[in-house]
């Protein structure tokens, strides 16, 4: 595994002063910061955790939770959390943010409550909805201290993604930070308005994004590569010195597509994600619910499936198998 050298735009000597509460080199500690209010009166708040070695290094940001029915994230910086690895790095900071969208975990939802979603509503504003709230708080004053992200998710509505990273071709520094966490599957993924990636691009932090699994369900599998792929990051960039076991092989994907529903009804999978695919081979088939219909599903092109639909019912054009392809071997 390569080291990869950043520059930190923070003077390690100074303190990192987040709503208030400063951090000193060598200072570990923990800061709930208030984001918004409820009809109720209760208090929506992001907590964050900062370990700071006495050496200087670059400021990490490992963040979950930005949508809050996707807990793989939140449980995978539990567990790192749960670990004594952040407690002694050699070098640098990390910002460990759990949770982000606090409303829609507790009420098992994406988004907050007006529909907004908070991964559409950066850099946000203190003057708009809850999304906007959350995304200006983490943007103002988080982000600026941050020279690296980590942003986990997974797949939303049913879906499952195969353990994957995805980032931007534009950054060379992400695309380095994707291939030190070798998850099983790299995507080349464009960054979309508005989104958290987008907004650390705008303020020249690198920020891939892991995705595995699907929402309100935890994936021990998804779980475990997650937090490998965070220990494989932080060596390459000498934050730590455990060596950590590797993936046999990492495949790269400039290009996906996805294999939509041809017709709506019960929808039985016989390919699921992470299987590669060849044109004109079955993959499922949808039937009508009275038993007079079936219809199967073909792929369409040669590639791997890198994230499929569990729904057991589908409309026409639902989204059914998501198809890398374009595959490069690095690993």
């Amino acid at each position: 595994m390569s080291n990869i050298k950043i520059k930190s735009k923070h003077k390690h000597t100074n303190p990192i002063v987040i709503d208030n509460v400063s951090f000193a080199p060598g200072e570990s500690g923990t800061i709930s910061i208030n984001v918004g209010r409820l009809p109720s009166d209760t208090k929506i708040n992001l907590t964050a955790h900062v370990f700071r070695s006495k050496n200087p290094g670059p400021v990490i940001l490992l963040l979950g939770g930005v949508h809050g029915d996707e807990i793989n994230g939140v449980e995978i910086i539990r567990r790192i959390l749960d670990k004594d690895t952040l407690q002694s790095i050699q070098r640098g900071t990390i910002i460990a943010i759990p949770l982000l969208n606090v409303f829609g975990f507790i009420n098992f939802s994406r988004d907050v409550p007006d529909g907004k979603d908070v991964n559409r509503s950066f850099p946000g504003s203190m003057s708009g909805s809850l999304a906007s709230r959350v995304a200006r708080t983490l943007t103002k004053k988080i982000l600026p201290f941050a020279d690296v992200a980590l942003d986990f998710h997974t797949g939303g509505a049913s879906r499952y993604n195969y353990p994957q990273v995805r980032y931007a071709p534009s950054s060379p520094i992400a695309g380095k930070l994707a291939k030190a966490f070798a998850p099983p599957f790299i995507l080349h993924k464009p960054l979309i308005p508005k989104s958290f990636r987008k907004t650390c691009e705008t303020m020249g932090i690198p920020a891939i994004v892991y995705e595995a699994g699907e929402s309100i369900r935890l994936c021990g599998v998804s779980i475990e590569k997650g937090i490998g792929g965070i220990m494989r990051v932080l060596k390459s960039l000498q934050m730590i010195e455990k060596e950590t076991q590797e993936e046999q092989e990492v495949l790269l994907f400039k290009k996906s597509q996805w294999l939509r529903a041809p017709y709506s009804g019960m929808f039985i999978w016989s390919k699921q994600s992470g299987a590669k695919v060849f044109r004109g081979e079955q993959l499922g088939v949808i039937k009508d619910p009275f038993g007079t219909k079936s219809v199967e599903v073909f792929a369409k092109l040669d590639g791997y499936i890198v994230g499929h639909n569990n729904a057991s019912v589908v409309n026409q054009g639902d989204a059914l198998f998501h198809i890398g392809i374009e595959e490069e071997k690095i690993k």
